[in-house]
């Protein structure tokens, strides 16, 4: 009996050829592996007559293994489309698998690989079906989410806590993202000593005039862009500052709480280092729930909202004989001056 050839060739797609076992599979590329005659030869087959049947091109080397290509950005095709579905998600809060994957023409099988990457690296998550960027009680959002949301909120809250800083003040900054629209202020309040472990308040302050900025390392948590850990704690705890400023997740029964344990060690810390504290919170926070109780807002010396605070809060809050500032929106106090 004459030994088998390669007429049961399958496809590239599979890169295995039925009819010879030994061809190792995982050896060779798409579009780069020998020709059908090439491997039943290497295989110790006759091949089969020339000119029958597809061909693929030679490689130079049988050894050669596959190199991600890159466009003019330095990015692989697959690093592309990781970016760009974090950035579909995050701009839209929850997208289906399902249509992620007709939006970029893959797999189902290819989106759900790229998204255990994405959520690995804390960008988003999955969960039934979907890919989001939203909240839960056990995981907080990635900062490029939170920054754009509650915009308006959020500078009406920086503003307030501006007016509460003095120059010559040291200042504890945290990683919320609230703290990104007050440092883009700071410069009106100079000189000021920032002490932070968020890499968007650094970026922000890098090349001020006047204001020193201490960044606090540790290990980096890529979804909320800041360092924490032991390493962080150690460095708060050797500093003492004038004032702290910061912002929490969720507030339940008059209790500020997170989602991440690293991350109520870090703020306590620079709470307990701080002289005066502010707490800066926009309605939405009010009533969500998060599994890590942080502090009281009793123990705060100021706590900042914005209009829409949910008015029983505010009566506890005043009940406690907490001073509450109201914030008042950015272009309501332009107008004013």
């Amino acid at each position: 009996m004459s030994p088998p050839t390669c007429s049961t060739w399958s496809p590239p797609r599979t890169r295995s050829c039925r009819a010879c076992p030994s061809w190792s599979s995982g050896t060779w590329r798409v579009g780069t592996s020998p020709t059908r005659i090439e491997h039943c030869r290497r295989a110790g087959r006759p091949g089969p007559p020339a000119g029958s049947g597809p061909r693929r091109p030679n490689v130079a080397h049988p050894d050669a293994r596959p190199s991600g290509k890159r466009s003019g950005d330095g990015l692989t095709r697959q690093q592309r489309r990781q970016r760009q579905i974090a950035e579909a998600v995050i701009d839209g809060g929850s997208i289906r698998i399902e249509d992620l994957a007709e939006r970029f023409d893959v797999s189902v099988m290819t989106v759900h690989r790229d998204l255990d990457e994405l959520e690995a690296h804390g960008l988003l998550r999955k969960t039934r079906g979907q890919a989001t960027a939203l909240a839960s009680s056990l995981f907080e959002s990635n900062a490029r989410f939170r920054l754009g949301q509650q915009r308006a909120e959020k500078e009406a809250l920086a503003q307030a806590a501006l007016n509460l800083l003095e120059p010559g003040y040291s200042v504890f900054m945290d990683d919320s993202t609230t703290g990104v629209y007050l440092a883009r202020l700071l410069p009106q309040r100079t000189p000021l000593t920032v002490i932070t472990n968020f890499r968007g308040v650094i970026d922000e302050l890098t090349d001020v005039p006047a204001i020193t900025v201490f960044g606090l390392g540790g290990q980096y948590f890529a979804w909320c862009d800041a360092f924490m850990g032991d390493m962080t704690v150690a460095a708060i705890r050797n500093l003492r500052a004038d004032i702290f400023v910061m912002s929490t997740s969720a507030i339940t029964d008059g209790v500020c709480f997170h989602q991440h344990q690293d991350t109520v060690t870090f703020k306590r810390a620079m709470f307990d280092s701080a002289a005066q504290r502010i707490l800066y919170v926009d309605h939405t926070k009010f009533g969500r729930r998060a599994l890590h109780a942080l502090l009281p807002l009793s123990e705060f010396d100021v706590v900042i909202v914005d209009r829409a605070a949910p008015a029983d809060e505010m009566a506890r809050l005043a009940d406690l004989g907490v001073t509450v500032i109201t914030a008042e929106p950015v272009d309501s106090v332009e107008a004013t001056q």
